[in-house]
């Protein structure tokens, strides 16, 4: 059977293991179409069936959460935890609060996580988790209810040494204060390693809110500089505006671009004059309104309800929103209106179409599983803090995330170079994240 059959039939096996899981069959697709140059060098891995296994989560947790609301009324929702793969470290990656969560959304998270977290340098496996729960438009005591309930189950799964969560879509510093508070109420431990993400004031780490935001910036400046170029004048669109977004435009607009959109599901805000991070952060995280209030607050700015922000003119597109949120069509508008440089701060925000589309025309793309690793290697640096019971600087956190970005970057640059695709990031990434596991799990023997 030639190397092109068995990777079709792992591909082929994945889909009918795990039908209707779209999300998952896509991250596994893109993985294996990159990593097959280094297979034809290491058939070593071939034969072990490292493919075979790192495809497979280790463990697969779905369990109830019945939480009651305000009004005394009964809620169920569905909670998960994929601990995929522990080669390199404790399993590591988010939870996300959101109606779109399922099984698939959480296999393709933690499978991208896999690769993410190695690509980081940083001894740390892969996994992911979360709750078909919306906690948009609930109270604090609901959220937290809700918190307690999902907490109540999953806390014998995880730990310091076993299994660390952190944050996503719909969990931000409020969530993670209540998911703490039950680990510690039931086990009776002040573990505070066994969840990153943490306020400042119980063992958070600085830089971690703004990590995965400033990250892809420092990645695209990387690429930039790679390239004789830099953000410095830029004209970029931030498509989201939670954690990711937010921190995303306050780091352009540090290295000298200018943001001039950004959105949410409701539409996009075009504010030519550079988008007002605080004003915005008012918006979103004091207020938690809705994207039209920032056009309301900056009257030159215009709301265009219901349309897509990859329509808005720019040289630099940072998707930091959710997966599959650039079609083809969007990535043809993106290149038609002169984008040059696509980096992903949301995990696979980019379909397989548009990612064509980019490579035809030339523009330079970086995935996400190396431009948003910053949060999750700020969340293994507050793992450390945490350990030695210690707390770093603002400004020293900083710089340890721009040197992990840099030299993530470097690594995904010069693995390329190494397997003869200079300038696909994508080929890098994959490999190099690929490679790291795969030896692991090669000398760990057959577990």
């Amino acid at each position: 059977m030639s190397t092109h059959e068995k990777f079709e039939a792992v591909l082929t096996g994945v889909i009918r293991r795990n039908p209707g899981e779209e999300e998952f069959h896509q991250a596994v697709r893109e993985v294996l179409d990159s990593i097959r140059p280094a297979l034809v060098r290491h058939p070593e891995y071939v034969e072990a069936k490292i493919i075979e296994r790192i495809c497979e989560p280790e463990r697969q947790v779905i369990f109830r959460v019945p939480w009651e609301d305000d009004r005394g009324e009964v809620h169920v929702n569905r909670g998960f935890r994929v601990e995929y793969n522990s080669a390199l470290g404790p399993y590591k990656g988010g939870l996300r609060f959101h109606p779109s969560v399922y099984l698939g959304i959480v296999k393709f998270l933690g499978f991208e996580q896999i690769f993410k977290n190695s690509l980081t340098g940083m001894p740390i496996g892969g996994g992911k988790g979360g709750a078909d729960f919306d906690p948009k438009g609930r109270s604090d005591r609901e959220v937290m209810r809700f918190c307690q309930s999902f907490m109540t189950e999953l806390y014998r799964h995880i730990g310091e040494y076993t299994d660390v969560p952190a944050g996503d879509i719909g969990v931000g510093a409020r969530e993670i204060g209540y998911l703490f508070g039950q680990y510690k109420r039931i086990t009776n431990r002040y573990e505070s390693g066994v969840l990153t993400g943490k306020g400042l004031a119980y063992g958070g780490a600085q830089v971690r809110r703004e990590a995965t935001g400033y990250g892809c910036v420092f990645f695209a400046e990387e690429m930039l500089r790679a390239a004789g170029d830099g953000l410095d004048g830029k004209r970029v669109v931030v498509s989201g505006s939670g954690n990711v977004a937010i921190y995303a435009i306050e780091k352009v607009q540090q290295f000298g671009g200018v943001v001039v959109a950004c959105a949410d599901s409701s539409g996009y805000v075009v504010d030519e004059k550079g988008i007002d991070v605080e004003v915005l952060k008012q918006v979103k995280e004091v207020q938690r309104g809705p994207i039209r209030d920032y056009a309301m607050a900056r009257r030159h700015a215009t709301f265009v309800p219901g349309r897509r922000v990859w329509e808005v003119p720019c040289e630099v597109a940072l998707p930091c929103a959710t997966q599959n949120e650039v079609s083809g069509a969007d990535a043809a508008t993106l290149v038609a209106n002169g984008c040059i440089t696509v980096v992903e701060g949301a995990n696979m925000p980019t379909t397989p179409d548009g990612i064509r589309v980019f490579t035809e025309a030339g523009v330079r793309f970086a995935p996400g599983k190396a431009a948003n690793a910053g949060g999750v290697a700020t969340s293994a640096l507050e793992m450390q803090q945490n350990a030695s019971r210690d707390s770093w600087t603002f400004t020293y956190s900083e710089q340890r995330l721009q040197q992990i970005m840099q030299d993530i970057h470097a690594r995904c640059f010069e693995t390329a170079e190494e397997y003869g695709m200079p300038g696909n990031y994508m080929a890098g990434a994959n490999i190099n994240g690929f490679l790291r596991v795969a030896e692991a799990m090669l000398v760990q023997g057959l577990i």
